[in-house]
């Protein structure tokens, strides 16, 4: 490791300390980014990535139109009705609210994909109906947030980190969010809620005596229809894709003459169409809101291009100077002689990145690649790989304080977001020690 290397090292830490003192992270990772790729030599480098990332459909039109599917979604309710038709179970069933409340969020979550948007739907209905069982706003904060951003939006194709692992390895997020994602999923999410069942029991004796508050919305009728609006995108998704196939999407609806050798832009689009479908039922099933629907969806689009895309874009740039620094190169050889690394680094770096940038998605899409080729060189799945970062990068956003759901949630309970992202510490990595345990010992 040379000159930009040794300045790419003291960069990260410097940009760790700004964003810990509140520095934006897109000003510090671009910030950062200039100086390593001035000590690299090539500056011009990182301005093309900025402007690559910053037109690449792969992240713009899945995250675009999935946040302005987010936004009509709760203009017109549907989200609210899923929420309460989920919840409704729990209603008089106070020991099982924590498991529950976080198993509605994951899967709320799932077809939504934007953990603030979960976090957003989630929040009036459960709030005050943990709040009324007694519950502190510590606690209630923090089962939101685990539940709202545990993982559960790897499970749609439609997710923008199976995307950045399609790009590189032409495996279609279909098959990853059936095949590769699930068993590394489902195990955090169970590991993670028996932790957090266990500590909030704890946290919850020395909690003082709860304030009464109201069940908002406890009588709320469900209206089932507007409740299943939110899963019509992934449902699309994988009746279109093998093994399924049970219909097809003529390519000329979405491409033209693009050219698309490998096939990636065009499972991009068809990510994008679903969303607009989705949009599309959403008004029929609420007509009384429709007018003011496609004015929400842009709304959407547009809250995701500012506060995600810009965020991947500040992170990609930051990634390729690291990289051209020959951090990356230095990470490859570790690996090389140390081969059972792969995995724990795999997810255990992400997770650090992710946590200081407030971003999973922009450090699936930065660190990604540097696991790719010392998989590729050991014989291991790539795509395994991928999952194992995506899902460290979801576990350190929600453990971040300054990740956008966090602050929100910390917002629907007044509390502090440093002391909601300190309870979800703990489940988060007992949860991912135990996937990267079993992915060494070859179960998972």
């Amino acid at each position: 490791m040379g000159f930009a290397g040794s300045v790419a090292l003291v960069v990260v830490v410097g940009a760790v300390v700004l964003v810990v003192r509140g520095w934006d992270v897109r000003l510090v990772l671009l910030g950062s980014a200039l100086v390593v790729s001035a000590a690299a030599g090539d500056v011009p480098a990182a301005v093309r990535k900025f402007l690559d990332a910053f037109s690449d459909e792969k992240f713009v039109v899945p995250i675009c139109t999935a946040m302005g599917f987010a936004y009509v979604l709760r203009h017109t309710g549907c989200d609210r009705h899923l929420v309460l038709l989920l919840v409704r179970p729990l209603r008089h069933a106070r020991w099982l609210l924590v498991p529950g409340v976080l198993v509605v969020g994951f899967l709320v979550n799932i077809p939504v994909i934007s953990q603030t948007s979960t976090a957003v739907c989630l929040g009036p209905v459960v709030v005050p109906l943990m709040r009324r069982a007694g519950y502190s706003p510590a606690t209630t904060g923090a089962c939101l947030l685990l539940g709202a951003s545990v993982g559960g939006e790897l499970l749609n194709p439609g997710a923008p980190e199976l995307k950045a692992v399609e790009k590189r390895t032409g495996v279609p997020t279909t098959v990853q969010a059936r095949q590769n994602l699930p068993p590394l999923v489902f195990t955090q999410l169970a590991v993670s809620v028996a932790v957090f069942w266990v500590l909030s029991r704890r946290w919850e004796r020395t909690a003082p005596d709860p304030d009464p508050v109201d069940a908002g919305g406890a009588a709320e009728r469900v209206n089932v229809l507007k409740a299943l609006v939110p899963a019509v995108p992934i449902v699309l998704l994988f009746l279109s894709a093998p093994p399924l196939s049970v219909f097809a999407v003529p390519p000329h609806w979405v491409m033209g003459n693009v050219a698309d050798p490998t096939g990636s832009l065009l499972s991009t689009r068809l990510i994008g169409l679903a969303m607009l479908v989705g949009v599309g039922v959403a008004m029929l099933v609420a007509p009384g809101r429709a007018k003011d629907c496609v004015g929400e969806f842009f709304a959407g689009a547009g809250y995701g291009f500012a506060n995600i895309v810009s965020l991947i874009v500040a992170a990609v740039c930051f990634g390729a100077a690291v990289e051209a620094a020959g951090l990356a190169g230095v990470l490859g050889r570790l690996i090389a002689e140390v081969p059972g690394l792969l995995h724990p680094l795999s997810g255990f770096v992400p997770l650090g990145f992710a946590a200081v940038s407030g971003s999973g998605m922009a450090s699936t899409n930065v660190l990604y690649e540097f696991f790719y080729l010392p998989a590729v060189a050991l014989n291991e799945n790539p795509v395994d790989v991928g999952a194992l970062v995506s899902l460290g990068s979801a576990a350190g956003r929600t453990l971040s304080p300054v990740a956008a759901v966090t602050l929100m949630c910390a917002r629907l309970t007044d509390t502090n977001p440093f002391t909601l992202a300190g309870r979800v510490a703990v489940p988060l990595l007992a949860g991912m020690a135990v996937v990267v345990a079993l992915r060494v010992a070859g179960v998972l």
